[in-house]
């Protein structure tokens, strides 16, 4: 009798493993096969995009007048950000790629200034002239170079997840179409002559600046996996994966991931001064049983912990069963909104399950902030008189070519829409308009 409960039970226990191992397996595929679809999504955006880039330059190399070559030049400029979104949505952060974002970068503060000026008064050059030649055919290089990987791709049913493989592996001698096809335009970018936009670089931040306050002694391996222990309040003998960035990338990070019991981890370390830059918790979430507000204060909790202090929530907003915040650094109560962070926190439970201060380091930098020209009484006759203001502050944006502006930020509301309207602080200039859905912009 003992003999049947015994095997009763090891039955049970076998099958309760097997299902728990074929649930996590089908876990994996499936969070493979959808960051595999999202990749490809942003590879042929990207090779779309750049088709369309090159076709832009040259219809501007063939205009002349102000009504027709200013919308164009905006076009360009679009294009380009579109352009480095999908790069920044690839699995690129292993393979150096930074001249190239820098060129994209390049061409869009160009193209932007360009067309915003008074080309009456200040027409092309023949020196801007000649950078939009080398433009186009820089382009169209890039593009013939993307194409044929985009070729090889279809051809050859290749996998960008296996690229992210070979790139944590450090595996560059594989052959690898992807990787070989990034790493050419890479190299063609990099012969591409800066001094074509060598004045520009003291109106604009070079990409090439970012993260440079992030600051502290550099960190090793032994040291990451202690910081992802105490981290997460792992055990000590829990296995790790990590992977160092490339060379060649901007900011030299760490990244990590583990296995806990039924939540899977990853994290993303900087070398210099061990700074979580992001971290994401996959785990099965319950029905929600906390309210956004107690998840809010999970969050500052959190941030509190990781030292910031000067903090202001700049919205929230609830996902099935998580909430989403986005919060500002402030600096003598300006509200700096390239230095952000994200954090999403679990609702049935208030924990967190997501983390990310990739643009407050990116972003940071010592400020020296100037008196306003405008009262705020004074900005306020620069926003129409329908709106229903609810709140109102001081804030640093970035405008649409990257530059910091300071602002008046108005939060109001007409006919049950809820707007946010930046009006430049000195010049009474609208520089930001935006339209919020269903978001809460309550700001405290």
């Amino acid at each position: 009798m003992k003999r049947w409960i015994s095997i009763t039970v090891l039955s049970i226990a076998l099958i309760v493993t097997g299902y728990w191992g074929y649930r996590q397996f089908t876990e994996k595929e499936h969070l493979i096969v959808q960051a595999e679809n999202n990749y490809q999504r942003a590879f042929h955006d990207l090779t779309y995009h750049v088709d369309l880039l090159y076709d832009k330059i040259g219809t501007t190399l063939a205009l002349k007048t102000k009504e027709t070559l200013s919308p164009q030049m905006l076009d360009v400029w679009q294009l380009t950000a579109q352009a480095q979104s999908d790069v920044s949505q690839l699995p690129l952060g292993l393979l150096p790629f930074t001249k190239t974002e820098t060129f994209l970068a390049d061409i869009g503060e160009f193209t932007y200034h360009v067309a915003i000026r008074d080309l009456d008064n200040e027409p092309l050059s023949e020196e801007e002239t000649d950078r939009l030649t080398q433009l186009y055919q820089s382009a169209d290089e890039i593009r013939k170079e993307l194409r044929t990987v985009q070729h090889k791709v279809f051809s050859d049913q290749l996998k960008w997840v296996e690229v992210e493989l070979a790139l944590a592996r450090n595996d560059r001698e594989s052959p690898n179409h992807i990787i070989d096809g990034f790493t050419a335009v890479e190299d063609y970018t990099s012969g591409f002559d800066q001094a074509h936009f060598d004045n520009l670089a003291a109106d604009f931040p070079s990409q090439q600046e970012r993260f440079q306050f992030v600051d502290g002694d550099p960190i090793n391996e032994e040291e990451v996996e202690e910081l992802i222990i105490e981290q997460f309040d792992l055990t000590p003998d829990i296995e790790l994966e990590l992977q160092k960035s490339g060379e060649g990338a901007q900011l030299n990070t760490f990244s990590g991931s583990f296995s806990h019991e039924d939540q899977h981890g990853y994290i993303e370390i900087t070398e210099t001064g061990g700074h979580v830059l992001s971290y994401m918790i996959n785990r099965e979430l319950a029905d929600a049983s906390i309210s956004l507000h107690d998840a809010e204060r999970e969050a500052e909790k959190l941030l509190k912990e990781q030292g910031f202090e000067d903090i202001k929530r700049l919205r929230s907003s609830q996902y099935d069963e998580t909430g989403l915040f986005q919060f500002a650094v402030t600096n003598d109560d300006v509200w700096v909104y390239p230095d952000q962070i994200t954090v999403k926190v679990a609702l049935d439970n208030g924990d967190i399950v997501g983390f990310n201060a990739t643009d407050y380091y990116r972003n940071h930098h010592e400020r020296e902030l100037k008196d306003p020209e405008l009262t705020l009484e004074e900005a306020q006759e620069f926003v129409s008189s329908s709106l229903n203001i609810e709140d109102q502050h001081l804030a640093i944006i970035e405008d649409r070519a990257g530059s910091e502006v300071l602002t008046y930020a108005f939060f109001g509301t007409l006919n049950n829409d809820t707007y946010q309207i930046f009006i430049d602080a000195n010049t009474g200039n609208e520089v930001f308009v935006e339209l919020k859905h269903d978001v809460e912009l309550k700001w405290d």
